[in-house]
């Protein structure tokens, strides 16, 4: 059985533990995850779009969307652990693909979407400096128009061992020079 890298152990230990809900994902509630999907539909028009969320989780964001009355084109989730893309197509949701694979090993899963917009919701805040940088540079060249993420940005937000901030400015600055 492969070794579970760092950054996914916090998941597997959660599933072990018997997490459910956002819990599984390590969300603070289910509140928080709203305020985040929120940010991402007023930043950028996703109706007809076609999306990948990597580290997609149960699909929460798609099934965000969809009960506000936002249908993208095509909705490809990406997610790393089996359990979370096993809850997401159990959900069904039409014009949605759920793939199973870890951005950071294969990172040319970002390709494979053809995504407009490519969003990470939560899902590089357990990312190591190298990993984390790496990865927003796949998902750029990854994307024909958008890409969309949220980072912990002071250590405050970052008060759990397994979670990582990154200065806010330093990101910016990364992002602007993509």
């Amino acid at each position: 059985m492969p070794r579970t890298p760092r950054y996914l152990r916090a998941y597997v230990q959660a599933h072990r533990q018997g997490a459910r809900g956002v819990d599984a994902l390590l969300w603070e509630d289910r509140r928080s995850q709203h305020v985040r999907f929120e940010a991402v539909a007023r930043n950028c028009r996703l109706q007809g779009r076609r999306i990948l969320d990597v580290g997609c989780g149960r699909a929460d964001l798609l099934g965000y969307l969809r009960a506000r009355g936002t249908f993208p084109a095509r909705y490809i989730g990406l997610e790393a652990q089996p359990w979370l893309a096993r809850a997401a197509r159990r959900r069904r949701y039409p014009d949605c693909l759920i793939l199973e694979g870890d951005f950071v090993l294969s990172p040319e899963k970002l390709r494979l979407a053809g995504a407009s917009v490519v969003i990470f919701s939560g899902s590089l805040n357990l990312l190591p400096r190298a990993p984390f940088y790496r990865s927003l540079r796949h998902a750029w060249e990854a994307t024909s128009r958008h890409l969309i993420f949220n980072f912990l940005c002071s250590p405050d937000l970052a008060d759990a061992v397994h979670l990582t901030w990154y200065p806010k400015s330093a990101v910016l600055a990364f992002a602007r020079r993509l």
